[in-house]
């Protein structure tokens, strides 16, 4: 039990972080680079996602695993769709790219984490 609420407080504390930042961006903070802004109401959107994923797998490990798996196919179609509009010379920052490997890369591990959980 102690796994699993370790694992969903990283998905609502990830979300969060999410929110804050993209709601800042979104309210006009310059971030220091140029914005794709059809990513950042996704990833603002997604923020929230992040939370209630956090919250399914408090309740249970199965569906914790189902909902960080539907996100993290959901942030990797996306980082495909932003790195074939980034080659095509698109207004998507290289800034971009990393963040939405970076969230790719973590519900990836949250996945396979609760998958473990989930089976145990």
């Amino acid at each position: 039990m102690t796994r699993r609420r370790i694992l969903a407080f990283v998905a609502i504390a990830f979300g969060l972080l999410t929110v804050v930042q993209g709601g800042r961006v979104l309210a006009g903070a310059d971030p220091g680079y140029v914005v794709f802004r059809p990513l950042l109401v996704f990833n603002f959107a997604m923020g929230f996602a992040y939370v209630a994923a956090g919250v399914a797998a408090l309740r249970s490990a199965a569906l914790g695993r189902r909902a960080a798996g539907a996100i993290f196919a959901v942030n990797l179609l996306v980082l495909v769709a932003i790195a074939v509009l980034h080659a095509a010379g698109a207004a998507v920052a290289v800034e971009s790219l990393g963040a939405m490997s970076l969230r790719t890369a973590v519900w990836l591990g949250l996945y396979l984490a609760q998958g473990r959980e989930a089976v145990a």
